[in-house]
């Protein structure tokens, strides 16, 4: 039995651990076991590459994992879930600058022979690592900046300059790909060389101008999206290097982030052409106040929200990205089990793409611990909402904002959101009356069934408790 057979076998191994771990990521009560199968399958996949007769020193690659695995464990055991958003975006761009390494130095591998010729497939697939892994990269990078507030302005940028840029970039990278596979494909490589480098340059900038002039709302599906891009970039440096584990994987990885991508454009009703072209909330200043002018909203007290909340039957918990940023998901659960306590029926509604990234909610509620029969889908409970007594929204702002549904000059507009002004009544903690990612104004602020509890989510949970106990 050849080493060759016995690695595709391993990698054989390896695939399976990681369909088995993607089936078992699409629910929180097995996603840990499946994040540890992907984990055991990769590490697998590493090991039966090191048996490759290819490899010559082993030195480097051990540094590199041991370098890499250190980094990796500190990063999961302090990282805060607020910022675990900007930790994936910077994990997309890792990966598609792998992708774009590898593929660079395949090529310069190959090119640095005497007249190099280079198979029209893998010409072909070394062109798609370097574009699609450096566009990941750059605009990876660009997409941490917007969540992070770091030298990036999160709002969005509608700029006709800046889309006919991207054109004109596109075009360049697909004309410049052209010419250095055609030359080397036919031995043609005199002259072309310096063309590579403008190809990563023109892909880099590429990935910039792609996700600068998209608004923070819309992250989650840029995120999806960037991880779509990582996967393909690792196909087809797969490819370029007949690596069939790197085929497997960043096949599975492309094929996972576009359904994501694809599921979170129909949560917010638009097309993945409006995502990337659309500008989303460019227009949202003027829009800020229409519909809200003259109005005021109402604001609340711990003691006057148990009064109602201890003597309501039905609660629906609506968590968002205020929820995250105090880090209150514990303090909420205790104030649900409270509520419980007393015989209240208790749910929470999560919507899509509440937060900065697909399932962040889910995330931060399984690591407090809530049990997994009360989380429920937009579509599940929206039709609910008109039977329940109180609606606790903590800090979501855009997926509850009624213009979505009847404000047909709002950006957001025909973005499906949680009926909460449906409830009979609504308990909106959040800091001020400031609008959310999406900078637009949220007209539940003002609704007559609405009261607002102005505090830190932490701090108004903690609040709520101390109030519904002195009731007893």
């Amino acid at each position: 039995m050849s080493l060759e057979y016995i690695v595709n076998i391993i990698y054989l191994v390896s695939a399976v651990l990681f369909i088995f771990g993607l089936k078992r990521l699409g629910s929180p009560s097995t996603a840990r076991s499946g994040n540890q199968l992907g984990a055991m399958g990769m590490l697998i996949a590493i090991i039966a590459t090191l048996l490759n007769n290819q490899v010559i020193e082993y030195e480097g690659i051990i540094l590199g994992i041991v370098i890499g695995s250190v980094i990796g464990i500190t990063l999961a055991k302090t990282i805060q879930m607020t910022a675990m958003p900007q930790l994936v975006a910077i994990f997309n761009g890792l990966g598609g600058g792998a992708s774009a390494l590898v593929a660079s130095a395949e090529f310069t591998r190959i090119t640095q022979g005497i007249n190099p010729v280079i198979e029209l497939d893998v010409s072909v697939t070394i062109m798609l690592g370097a574009f699609i892994g450096c566009v990941t990269l750059s605009g990876s990078l660009i997409a941490f900046g917007k969540l992070q507030s770091f030298l990036v302005p999160s709002n969005a940028i509608n700029s006709i300059f800046i889309k006919s840029l991207n054109l004109i970039l596109f075009l360049s990278t697909i004309a410049i790909a052209i010419a250095l596979a055609y030359s080397y494909t036919l031995g043609l490589d005199s002259g072309v060389n310096y063309l590579f480098p403008l190809l990563i340059t023109a892909s880099l900038l590429l990935g910039v101008f792609l996700v600068i002039p998209i608004g923070g709302a819309d992250m989650p599906v840029v995120i999806a999206l960037l991880n779509s891009y990582s996967g393909l970039a690792a196909a087809a440096t797969g490819f370029a290097l007949d690596n069939t584990m790197l085929i497997i994987a960043g096949s599975l990885v492309g094929a996972s982030g576009l359904i994501l991508t694809n599921l979170m454009c129909k949560a917010m009703n638009r097309s993945i052409w409006n995502v990337i072209f659309g500008a989303f909330g460019a227009d949202s200043i003027s829009h800020s106040s229409g519909g809200t002018e003259g109005k005021y909203a109402q604001s609340t007290t711990p003691e006057e929200s148990a009064i109602v909340l201890a003597y309501s039957r039905s609660v629906i918990f609506v968590p968002g990205y205020g929820l995250a940023a105090a880090q209150a998901q514990r303090q909420t659960k205790e104030l649900a089990d409270l509520l419980q306590s007393r015989g209240i029926d208790i749910r929470y509604a999560i919507h899509p793409v509440a937060g900065r990234m697909p399932g962040h909610m889910n995330v931060l509620l399984a690591e407090a611990e809530v049990p997994y029969d009360q989380l429920y889908a937009m579509e599940d409970i929206n039709n609910e909402f008109d039977n329940t007594d109180v609606a606790i929204v903590v800090g979501a702002n855009d997926v509850t904002n009624p213009a979505a549904r009847d404000a047909t000059e709002s950006p957001i507009y025909g973005m499906p959101i949680l009926n909460v002004d449906k409830a009979r009544s609504i308990i909106f903690i959040k800091r001020s009356l400031s609008p959310g990612f999406a900078g637009i104004d949220n007209e539940l602020f003002y609704s007559p069934k609405t009261r607002m509890l102005f505090a830190d989510a932490k701090r108004a949970m903690a609040d709520l408790i101390v109030a519904i106990k002195e009731l007893d």
